[in-house]
C-alpha cells in the first residue's frame, strides 16, 4: 500500500509542478500520518461508544463500532514479559518484545508451572524434549508454552507423548531453547494499582494481593508484580495495544532520475493500517508536504479531502 500512497501523493503534487518529495521526506511524513490516524482511531471509537449509549449508532452493516474494533485489534499483542529482578518485569519495548506498547489492556499471571527445561531437537510446530515428562506432569491441550529464550508463546494443541507437544505456533526454531509450560486454567488477571493505592492495600491482611488475586504497579519502564511469588521469566504475559511499525518506502536505484520502488529491501515496512485508510494517508501526507514546500493550496486540498472522508460523529462538538 505504501507505494500506491506515494504514487498518489507525487501525482497530485506534480500536476501543477508544486514540487517533489524525496524518499526520506516521504518516509517522515508517512510515519507521522500513520501515527496521527492510529491515535484518532481510539478517540473516534470513544465517540462511537457515546453515540451507542445515546442510541444513535446503527446495527448490523451500520455498526461503526465493530469496524473500528476490527481495525484496532490488528495492533493487539500478547507477549511474555522479560524478568528484570525478583518480581519486577520489563514493560514491552522494541528491545524486549520487539514492539512498543501504546496501552496496556490486561496482565495475565500464571501461578502454576507444569514443566520446564530446554528443547533437544527442532521440529516445526512441536516442542521436543527427550528428558521431559509432559504426560506425567498433567499437561493438557490449551496450556501455554513459553520459549523464554526468544520470548514467544504458543498453546498446546496435542500432548503427543511424554516428550513431544504439538503447538499452534512455531516458536522453537533453534536448539537449545529454554521453555516453560504454564497451566492455562490457573491463569488470573492482575489488577493495576496506583502507587498510593498499592501501599494502602499491602498494609492490610484482608486486601493485600495474593497468588490468586495478583496486582501490579508501573514505574518508568518496569512493572512490579505482587505477591513476589511471580518471579519466573515467562510467568507474566501482557496483552496490549502496540504502536504501528514505522513505515519505510525503500528503493535500490534510479531510473530516468527517479528512485525505483523495491520492497525486497530488509528495512522495508508497509503501512499497518487497513486499506480503508489509504485515502486518508495520502491526504494527510499531502497536508504535511504542502507545509514543507510552503504551498497553502496543497495544505488546503489535503485538509478539505480529509473532511470529506470524516464520518459525521468525528466533527460533532
Amino acid at each position: 500500500m505504501i507505494n500506491e500512497v506515494r504514487n498518489t501523493v507525487l501525482s497530485i503534487l506534480n500536476k501543477n509542478n508544486y514540487g517533489y518529495i524525496s524518499p526520506s521526506d516521504f518516509n517522515l511524513f508517512a510515519s507521522q500520518a500513520q501515527m496521527e490516524l492510529y491515535e484518532e482511531m481510539f478517540s473516534s471509537y470513544n465517540k462511537i461508544i457515546t453515540m451507542e449509549n445515546r442510541r444513535e449508532s446503527g446495527t448490523d452493516y451500520a455498526d461503526m463500532k465493530r469496524t473500528y474494533e476490527e481495525a484496532m485489534e490488528l495492533f493487539i499483542s500478547n507477549n511474555p514479559l522479560q524478568n528484570f529482578a525478583g518480581s519486577v518485569f520489563l514493560l514491552p519495548s522494541s528491545a524486549t518484545t520487539g514492539d512498543e506498547y501504546y496501552m496496556m489492556t490486561k496482565v495475565i499471571c500464571y501461578p502454576t508451572v507444569l514443566d520446564s527445561g530446554a528443547n533437544t531437537s527442532v521440529v516445526s510446530f512441536q516442542l521436543v524434549d527427550s528428558a521431559a515428562t509432559f504426560t506425567t506432569a498433567g499437561i493438557i491441550p490449551g496450556d501455554v508454552v513459553v520459549n523464554t529464550t526468544t520470548n514467544t508463546i504458543a498453546n498446546v494443541v496435542l500432548v503427543s507423548s511424554n516428550t513431544v507437544l504439538l503447538l499452534d505456533n512455531n516458536i522453537f526454531t533453534t536448539t537449545p531453547a529454554n521453555f516453560l509450560v504454564l497451566k492455562a486454567s490457573a491463569a488470573t488477571e492482575a489488577e493495576k494499582l496506583t502507587q498510593s493505592k498499592s501501599t494502602l492495600l499491602n498494609t492490610s491482611m484482608l486486601t493485600a494481593p495474593s497468588t490468586l488475586f495478583p496486582a501490579y504497579t508501573q514505574q518508568g519502564t518496569v512493572m512490579t508484580i505482587t505477591p513476589v511469588s511471580y518471579k519466573v521469566p515467562g510467568q507474566v504475559i501482557a496483552n496490549y495495544f502496540r504502536y504501528p511499525f514505522v513505515p519505510k518506502w525503500t528503493y535500490i536505484n534510479l531510473a530516468g532520475g527517479e528512485p525505483v520502488f523495491d520492497q525486497t529491501q530488509p528495512d522495508y515496512q508497509d503501512f499497518e493500517l487497513s486499506p480503508d485508510y489509504e485515502y486518508k494517508l495520502a491526504t494527510k501526507i499531502l497536508e504535511y508536504a504542502g507545509m514543507s514546500i510552503r504551498e497553502t493550496e496543497v495544505v488546503q486540498f489535503g485538509m478539505t479531502q480529509q473532511s470529506h472522508q470524516e464520518p459525521s460523529f468525528s466533527i460533532q462538538k
